[in-house]
């Protein structure tokens, strides 16, 4: 398996954020081909230490890392890159990496 993690910092607006995110993002990042399930964060996203700094965090899986990479560079991926500039305007880390069981 491969996923995609998603930190999305702050935003200036939540409530904004929160609503674009749910009603144009998710839809969008739902179609990129290959994904295997996405999940996001829900409530406060805290460090050990209190605050985090982070909003929200998405989690998106996929088979292999080949087939993430293949969604990202889809017609359909490239629509949800595009799509950050429009609401993440407190910044977004992505992190991608192969997962196995422990």
């Amino acid at each position: 398996m491969a996923k995609l993690i998603v930190l999305y910092k702050t935003p200036k607006d939540a409530a904004a954020f929160d609503r674009y995110y749910s009603s144009t993002h998710i839809p969008l990042a739902k179609k990129i081909p290959g994904l295997r399930s996405y999940d996001i964060s829900e409530g406060a996203v805290a460090a050990p230490a209190g605050p985090s700094g982070v909003h929200l965090v998405a989690t998106l899986t996929f088979a292999s890392m080949e087939d993430l990479q293949k969604g990202l560079a889809s017609p359909e991926g490239q629509a949800v890159a595009g799509d950050l500039a429009n609401f993440a305007d407190g910044g977004a880390d992505l992190l991608m990496f192969e997962t196995r069981d422990a």
